[in-house]
């Protein structure tokens, strides 16, 4: 994997996380909004809309530089509609880029020729 491709899977990783937060976020707020007098749905539909759409612009860039199946691609953008998503798919991200240093250890080394 070269750093460009390590990179864009390292952003939608960061950003996944705030992201799926953000969404539990504006649920809660939605739900308080009709229940009390509280309403911080537009901030939080304003902070959720700019992570939601970082993190499809940085979905795209990882998907086209890491070459994912359609299959592969397609779970990361349904993973980013769904309110705990982006947990999953942050935890996915990571074993991704851990599974991919420890391949390019193993082919520095020798050990294999992954």
């Amino acid at each position: 994997m070269d750093i460009k491709t390590a990179t864009a899977l390292r952003r939608l990783r960061l950003v996944s996380a705030p992201e799926a937060v953000s969404f539990l976020i504006l649920l809660l707020c939605s739900a308080l909004k009709r229940t009390t007098d509280f309403n911080a749905v537009p901030v939080m539909g304003a902070v959720h809309g700019v992570l939601f759409i970082l993190y499809v612009i940085f979905w795209a860039d990882a998907w086209n530089r890491a070459k994912w199946p359609l299959k592969t691609a397609a779970l990361y953008f349904v993973l980013s509609v769904l309110p705990t998503g982006g947990f999953f798919a942050e935890r996915k991200l990571r074993r991704e880029a851990e599974d991919a240093v420890i391949a390019a250890r193993a082919r520095k080394e020798g050990v294999v020729n992954a």
